[in-house]
């Protein structure tokens, strides 16, 4: 069996052979100065006195000449079987010196970089594990970790030509298949593989979509309040967001028309409104569609929860409306799978697959083969649909929970939207109160929620706060529920205010 050498790697440890001194010296001066700087720091192993003697170049006498001679001065201690070590009596004989001071001013920063507020980024992260009411968090203890183990199991063991080399840029073709077979069965969206390509997730495909639909200085229509991931990824390409309405049936197109009629861009979340829940009315669909043809613009469709539901058979998507070929729709398997996967799509319209290839294949750098390839196995075998019917059940019963609890904790403070859709609803607040403060006073008492103004551009009517319902059991709803009642009763949150809503009609580049 071979046997580890193991050992610090040295890569400033040098002789030179036209020094005066002997190598054995060299090597013991070097290494002393690293040791006693504390760039070798007390209890790092070095290497083999034949591995040393290898990378130096000098014979493993030698070696064995340095390491005794720093032996003998205690700065090195040698272990039977295990090796020499940095001794752990060293101390450095001088501190390391401080790091350089930042310069004072910095060449110019980009305009995403420089210019936007800490509304858009938020120092409230998002939670990583599973409470009440973290929203976009799908139910992990209902995953069927021994189906994807199986099917993680045997990927791993196929051609390891496949399993290792580049993947695709625009996608595994396999899994755009599955993808298009979905949406048909699923959503009544009717595409063909080629319009499908995969992505590091929803976010990057926001990204990749405005760097090849949008200009610098552009205009886009953005839902207010609206989805935050989306916003970002137009503004770092210099977009000129404009702020539209969001009413009972989706964005209003009629506003969004008066206040930026030459509009490049619309993004729109017509399943499940982000954040306030509700769904895009048929007629304002048409509407939407027949604007952007007149404009001659995009719209981009964000499907985040689109095969969640729980009441009458949902609308079919824009995209499956469209016939001018004017929407990019966007999925993601964050929700309907785990959000590790890291794993989404966009299906575009004929007239950009060309486009998209290219830029794709020059820009891009594919996802994961392995994510792809077993979620597509994942798909072709079933498991997906029969994952999502299951998940239905549960998202509604925990939905359910979510509405009792609130009905006999939360009447008069925070009135809670039904919802048919979605992993989230909203709690809309009574006059007066500040949802800046009701939100501090639910995450000191352990409760994960956001104020309806983080998602906003201008002010809107509304105060709240988004509350999930997928991520925890019934129980815990129950009890996150009374915890926020008592957080709120206890006065937090009373008094004026809205949070810091971006002022002025759009965000400019």
């Amino acid at each position: 069996m071979t046997k580890y050498a193991g050992g610090a790697l040295i890569p400033t440890l040098r002789v030179e052979r036209g020094d005066a001194a002997n190598l054995s010296m060299q090597l013991a001066t070097h290494l002393r100065e690293l040791i006693l700087s504390g760039d070798l720091p007390p209890g790092t192993r070095l290497p083999a006195s034949r591995v040393l003697a290898g990378e130096q170049g000098v014979s493993r006498t030698t070696a064995v000449a340095a390491y005794e001679q720093l032996t003998s001065e205690g700065l090195l201690v040698s272990r039977v079987g295990a090796g020499t070590y940095i001794s752990d009596e060293v101390r450095p004989m001088a501190p390391r010196p401080e790091p350089p001071a930042p310069p004072e001013r910095l060449p110019r920063l980009a305009f995403f970089s420089r210019e936007i507020s800490e509304q858009f980024f938020p120092r409230l992260s998002h939670p990583r594990s599973p409470r009440p009411f973290v929203t976009g968090m799908p139910a992990f203890d209902a995953f069927p970790m021994a189906q994807w183990a199986r099917l993680s199991a045997r990927y791993w063991r196929g051609n390891r030509a496949q399993l290792m080399s580049y993947p695709e840029a625009t996608g595994l073709p396999e899994l755009r298949a599955a993808i298009c077979r979905h949406l048909r069965a699923n959503r009544g969206l009717v595409c063909q593989p080629e319009e499908v390509f995969v992505f590091a997730g929803a976010q990057d495909a926001f990204l990749q979509i405005a760097q090849i639909l949008i200009d610098p200085g552009d205009r886009v229509w953005m839902e207010n309040p609206g989805a935050i991931g989306a916003r970002n990824a137009f503004l770092a390409q210099g977009a000129a967001l404009i702020p539209v309405p969001v009413d009972g049936e989706g964005i209003d197109v009629a506003v969004g028309q008066r206040a930026a009629p030459d509009a490049r861009l619309a993004f729109v979340t017509p399943a499940h409104q982000h954040p306030l829940g509700t769904t895009m009315s048929r007629d304002r669909r048409f509407e939407l569609l027949a604007a952007a043809e007149a404009m001659g613009a995009w719209i981009v469709e964000d499907d985040y929860v689109g095969e969640f539901h729980y009441g009458r058979s949902p609308l079919p998507p824009l995209k499956a409306l469209d016939g001018a070929g004017r929407v990019v729709y966007v999925g993601t398997f964050s929700k309907a799978l785990f959000p590790a996967i890291r794993l989404g799509y966009a299906v575009v319209p004929g007239a950009l697959v060309e486009m998209f290839e290219r830029t794709l294949s020059a820009a891009a750098h594919g996802v994961s083969h392995a994510m792809q390839s077993i979620v597509a196995d994942f798909m072709t075998e079933g498991h997906f649909s029969a994952h999502l019917r299951r998940m239905r059940d549960l998202y509604r019963e925990r939905r359910d929970a979510l509405m009792d609890a609130a009905e006999r904790h939360l009447a008069g403070t925070l009135t809670v939207t039904p919802t048919d859709t979605g992993f989230h609803t909203v709690g809309l607040l009574a006059d007066g109160r500040d949802e800046g403060g009701a939100a501090d006073a639910a995450a000191a008492a352990g409760i994960a929620t956001a104020p309806l103004s983080r998602f906003t551009l201008q002010p809107i009517p509304q105060t709240g706060l988004t509350l999930g319902f997928s991520a925890v059991a019934p129980h815990e709803i129950e009890r996150g529920v009374e915890r926020l009642a008592a957080a709120l009763r206890a006065g937090a949150g009373t008094g004026a205010g809205q949070g810091k809503p971006v002022a002025g009609g759009a965000i400019r580049r």
